[in-house]
């Protein structure tokens, strides 16, 4: 079967690039309008009709990640690296409006006290860690870092099952090739602007959901107290000392891949949220049917590294890792690229 040219619409007026690093309302009424006039104007059918079947999942595209100033801005080596993503991000999703099927965005969504922020944790003074701290199981072991006593009854455990916790957790990682234990800046808190969707990514996904008549899928993740949860699909540690489950597996992702003929992957940050979730997803198909892996494109230019200064730079990590995602299977794929010169996308329909 030759590829079949598909179609590319122009960015609409009220699109602004410069607006991606900026917080404000996006005016839902007008937006439907314009939407509604777009779908007649450009003869955009419903998402139910479409032959091909692309599903386009978001990571965490969230203003504590995505504006500079908030507490995990994901600045790349570039520096501005989130907001770049995501002006290429939106843009992106205008220009493919008619050939993408579904929009799945995943909101990173936390509380004060879990084990990778500062209140968690205490030296033997009682301070707490600073932000950006890495706590190896070594560190825990010789008790230069403990479970904050304080917090184990608003938690509802014993001090003894937190330390016994923070041991199993900080192993687990270590044998199960993951980074060692951060302590990150208090982020995307239950409630706050931080955890909210940039609003530019926001405005382009209701956009798409009013002019393709679908509704876009939010998924929260990442509220368990006791384990870090970069990845969509699961936790970083699924079990407690105890050989007690902490959090299931979220299927949403392998079920959206048997649904579509391809889903697209962007968001932040890419060694980290992007990196271990597109791992699980590599981790379920090879379980499942290995030839899946063929239906999973990855934006590159939509996503970025942790680097901070002085203090860290996972680039490089990033970017074995979507090596190795690329060996298995997976495309690797520019934003800016035609759909139609996409490979194997055009190969089979739904």
């Amino acid at each position: 079967m030759s590829p079949t040219r598909s179609p590319e619409w122009p960015l609409p007026d009220f699109y602004s690039g410069e607006k991606v690093k900026e917080i404000w309302n996006v005016p839902y009424q007008e937006r439907a309008v314009q939407a509604k006039n777009w779908a007649q104007k450009y003869q955009i059918q419903p998402a139910y009709m479409d032959k091909q079947k692309i599903a386009l999942f978001i990571i965490d595209a969230q203003n504590s990640f995505c504006i500079p100033g908030f507490e995990l801005f994901v600045a790349g080596r570039s520096g501005l690296g989130a907001v770049d993503d995501n002006r290429r991000l939106c843009e992106f999703i205008y220009r493919n409006l008619g050939s993408l099927t579904q929009i799945i965005a995943t909101l990173d969504t936390h509380t004060a006290m879990q084990i990778f922020h500062p209140i968690f944790i205490v030296d033997r003074q009682g301070q707490h860690p600073a932000p950006h701290t890495t706590i190896s199981y070594d560190d825990l072991k010789s008790s230069r870092w403990g479970f904050n006593p304080e917090i184990s009854k608003t938690l509802g455990i014993s001090n003894e099952f937190g330390q016994q916790h923070l041991l199993h957790y900080a192993e687990k990682l270590s044998q199960n090739g993951k980074y060692d234990l951060t302590i990150w800046p208090y982020h995307v808190m239950q409630g706050s602007i931080g955890n909210a969707l940039v609003a530019s990514v926001e405005e382009a996904i209701f956009f798409h959901t009013i002019c393709r008549s679908q509704q876009a899928h939010l998924m929260p993740k990442g509220d368990n107290p006791f384990t870090e949860h970069y990845s969509a699909i699961g936790p970083e540690v699924r079990t407690d000392p105890q050989g007690q489950i902490l959090a299931k597996k979220n299927q949403e992702f392998v079920k959206m891949l048997k649904m579509h003929d391809a889903i697209v992957i962007a968001g932040q940050a890419k060694s980290h949220c992007v990196a271990w979730t597109v791992a699980d997803l590599l981790d379920e198909i090879q379980k499942n049917d290995p030839t899946l892996a063929d239906k999973v494109y990855l934006l590159e230019d939509c996503t970025s590294p942790v680097v901070v200064p002085g203090i860290v730079d996972y680039t490089e990590q990033a970017n074995m890792a979507f090596k190795r995602f690329s060996q298995a299977g997976m495309h690797i794929v520019r934003s800016t690229d035609p759909l139609h010169e996409w490979p194997n996308l055009n190969k089979t329909a739904t």
